[in-house]
């Protein structure tokens, strides 16, 4: 079985017109996305070359070989743009698989929790998810 490549590293175009989202598009992967602000952007492209690159993965399809930057031709309105991805995360989340963990709380907290029905597993997910920002 081939090793799977934990890091990808592709270049992007990000496209700025007046008025409008961040376009950004991956030439050598054919999809796109946008963003309102430039981390936005960046963010919303790392986080498509990621389920891009899963599914071509997950489907044994051939990963095609990124451009180099200094190859990418840009417009004025353009910048090109260097995303990484690191799969292992990524390929991780796709796993929905549970784990169990354990946690320390205060009894006065345990107590009053447990008194009103909270879901302990859910509340400690939605915590993380809104900590980390996914």
């Amino acid at each position: 079985m081939k090793k799977k490549t934990d890091r990808y590293l592709y270049p992007a175009i990000f496209t700025y017109e007046p008025n409008q989202e961040i376009a950004v598009v991956f030439p050598d992967l054919d999809c796109a996305t946008s963003g309102e602000t430039e981390d936005d952007a960046l963010l919303s492209a790392r986080e498509l070359l990621g389920c891009v690159l899963c599914g071509l993965e997950e489907d044994g399809e051939t990963i095609p070989q990124p451009t180099p930057l200094c190859n990418v031709n840009v417009e004025p309105n353009e910048r090109a743009v260097l995303i990484d991805v690191y799969m292992p995360s990524v390929r991780e989340r796709n796993n929905n698989r549970s784990v169990n963990r354990t946690v320390t709380l205060p009894a006065w907290l345990n107590a009053a929790a447990l008194e009103h029905n909270i879901n302990f597993s859910q509340v400690l997910q939605d915590a993380l998810k809104q900590q980390l920002h996914t």
